[in-house]
């Protein structure tokens, strides 16, 4: 017997001696993502009506981690603090973010970090900015301000700020980009950035490069597909043009933790299969 078991390792081992030593070395090479997130906006419909029956569902699906929205006033997702905290525990899911808008960063600053720490979230991200928020490049510049001081408040409490952007960040405002004026006027340990990807895509903006020159400072992402259709509309992950393997394999040069998959509108079926599409597809790529 143990000369047989010989025999089959060598047969195998010679087997193996065949496949292209450079091919055998990239399989090798090759990881598979481990943990999936998703941003509860994308799943507003149904989250907000049945947060349990939609949490199940998702957990069933494979996602472990959250980005909640709809947060302040002592609720996230229109459910007191206590409850949202039990009905996300009780579906073993972790709120690892949390989407703010800037009213969150006025006078009940201090409210909001208390009751996103009560959660347990790692980060609060900027969400949005209004319109009127970003007329100018002097608004961008005050609202850095803010985002200093609340990162600085933030971190006292173990939780990290960041940034989220849309396409307007990269487009000129004065000569200036904007984004270029939020990475300069913020604090690289205070302010991080959350990259959506699908929106830097759209706005020409090469996320390789960003990560590049902002080493470290994207530790969060926004993944949801880019469509060539008219509009270069969002779509679920593996319908559109981004090329997520290659993404991903520059996830150390970011600096990433968590990325939450998103899609906004558009969806094939409902919000909640567009999810369910997604991460089938993550689930199979390797990198």
């Amino acid at each position: 017997m143990k000369r047989r078991n010989f025999l089959q390792s060598a047969a195998l081992a010679g087997s193996a001696a065949l496949v292209a030593p450079s091919a055998l070395a990239e399989a090798m090479r090759r990881e598979k993502i481990k943990e999936f997130g998703f941003q509860s906006y994308t799943v507003r419909d149904f989250i907000m009506k049945d947060m349990a029956g939609t949490l199940k569902r998702l957990r069933k699906a494979g996602y472990t981690n959250m980005e909640g929205f709809n947060f302040g006033e002592g609720k996230l997702l229109g459910k007191p603090i206590a409850e949202a905290k039990e009905i996300i525990s009780d579906n073993k899911i972790t709120l690892k973010s949390i989407h703010i808008m800037t009213p969150n960063l006025g006078d009940n600053m201090q409210k909001t970090i208390d009751d996103a720490a009560e959660l347990g979230t790692e980060y609060l991200v900027c969400a949005y900015l209004m319109p009127n928020e970003r007329e100018s490049i002097d608004q961008y510049k005050a609202l850095c301000e803010q985002f200093n001081t609340f990162g600085e408040m933030t971190k006292k409490s173990g939780i990290q700020f960041a940034y989220h952007n849309h396409d307007f960040e990269f487009q000129e405002i004065d000569g200036q980009l904007p984004m270029d004026v939020i990475l300069k006027e913020t604090s690289s340990s205070n302010v991080k950035i959350e990259l959506d990807i699908y929106w830097a895509r759209k706005a020409g903006i090469n996320p390789l490069t960003f990560f590049r020159d902002n080493s470290g400072r994207v530790p969060l992402w926004h993944v949801k597909d880019l469509s060539l259709d008219e509009g270069q509309p969002m779509t679920e992950i593996g319908n559109g043009i981004i090329d997520w393997k290659q993404i991903f394999a520059h996830k150390k040069d970011a600096g990433l933790k968590y990325f939450f998959i998103e899609q906004d509108a558009n969806f094939e079926v409902d919000s909640l299969t567009s999810l369910e599409t997604s991460i089938k597809h993550l689930k199979k790529m390797s990198y």
